[in-house]
């Protein structure tokens, strides 16, 4: 695997490695939203990775190696030479579609020969929870999925993703890699402390939560949130829900990505199961710091004492809220772990994309640092 990585701002233009590598397959791009929009942008990275297939999607900001930036977008060109990739795209118009999403990528992409897929969506249109569910309905148990949805800052505005095409709100996509040669780790961890009640959810429907308890979800939320209640929704990513299932299942995060006053309603990237019981959390900056740490342990156990080669870093933009100029710190710990050889690229998201534990079924996270490690052997 070759790799070369570069960084473009408006007050310094195009910025890191000029050395050359064999043809890439790859190009992995993150970056602002008003970046992305710019079609010289896009036409200036194909023409300099002619034949490459260019992935990426808008973010709350920036990871290339252990720096943290905003309004910027990075580049991350990747040779590979063991690994066949394929790339598919879906235009999802309402979240009532995000399972079919998931459904038609995997049966487009699903093969004897496929090792993983990467997957990145709309962050705002997409239900994440039942793309996630339309993924594994036709997917093998085997076959790992890592991701992340769009983001677009504070602003919850528009979210765009690129498949090798212009990128586009309202669309959801995948990249599959192929062949035995290729090693893929994966780790998420989040570090919230619970605080307050715990409450019953007792009227929801699929991402969107009408009642806890019997009482207005909204109000209840506002109660807790005080001051910050004025911010919604963006404040709620500073104390998002845990969530447990009737059925057992290990807790989940859920972040609030819209309120409706007139439903008294908060809709979630994920779902809010009828009959869950929910929790609000808070920061504890040390957990945050630590989870990032141990989700790149995680991510690197996958190898044993091999090398990684790169390392994508999707972390939830409501942890860069709270860590402020800490920020850069949860991926210092990250690279501390990874190593000083590995290439880390990545973004701060709406939704994070990633099996809880080895070999599981893969989840739709909110709140967490979530790290996909890749190296060929």
């Amino acid at each position: 695997m070759q790799i070369i990585q570069k960084t473009w701002s408006e007050r310094s233009g195009w910025v890191g490695q000029n050395s050359s590598i064999d043809a890439p397959q790859l190009v992995l791009i993150f970056g602002a939203t008003a970046i992305l929009r710019d079609p010289a942008m896009l036409a200036g990275i194909r023409a300099d990775f002619p034949g490459a297939l260019v992935f990426g999607c808008s973010t709350a900001g920036e990871i290339h190696g252990t720096r943290v930036s905003d309004d910027t977008l990075t580049l991350t060109a990747v040779h590979f030479e063991k690994t066949r990739l394929r790339l598919a795209s879906v235009a999802v118009a309402a979240a009532q579609e995000s399972a079919s999403a998931g459904r038609e990528l995997a049966i487009q992409l699903t093969s004897p020969d496929l090792v993983h897929l990467l997957v990145l969506s709309d962050g705002l249109v997409v239900n994440g929870s039942e793309l996630i569910r339309g993924l594994r309905d036709f997917l093998p148990q085997k076959i790992s999925v890592t991701g992340g949805l769009a983001a677009d800052g504070t602003r919850f505005e528009t979210t765009l993703v690129c498949a090798d095409h212009a990128p586009r709100r309202g669309c959801v996509a995948a990249l599959g890699f192929y062949g035995g040669g290729l090693v893929v780790g994966h780790g998420s961890l989040g570090g919230w402390d619970a605080f307050g009640p715990m409450r019953r959810v007792t009227r929801s429907q699929g991402n969107v939560l009408y009642e806890l308890d019997g009482q207005s979800a909204l109000c209840l939320y506002k109660q807790y949130l005080g001051e910050y209640a004025a911010d919604l929704p963006a404040s709620a990513l500073l104390f998002p829900l845990g969530m447990d299932l009737e059925s057992g299942e290990y807790g989940l995060v859920r972040t609030v990505v819209n309120i409706n006053e007139t439903e008294q309603s908060m809709t979630f990237a994920g779902d809010i199961p009828l009959g869950a019981t929910v929790r609000l959390m808070k920061a504890n900056f040390d957990r945050l710091i630590g989870g990032a740490e141990e989700a790149a342990n995680a991510s690197k156990r996958f190898f044993r004492s091999a090398p990684v080669e790169l390392a994508l870093l999707i972390s939830c933009f409501g942890r860069k809220m709270i860590l402020k100029q800490r920020i850069e710190e949860e991926v210092e710990a990250a690279h501390a772990v990874l190593g000083e050889h590995t290439a880390i690229t990545g973004f701060y998201s709406y939704g994070e994309i990633s099996p809880f534990v080895p070999n599981g079924h893969c989840e739709l996270h909110n709140q967490t640092m979530t790290i996909t490690t890749f190296a060929e052997r």
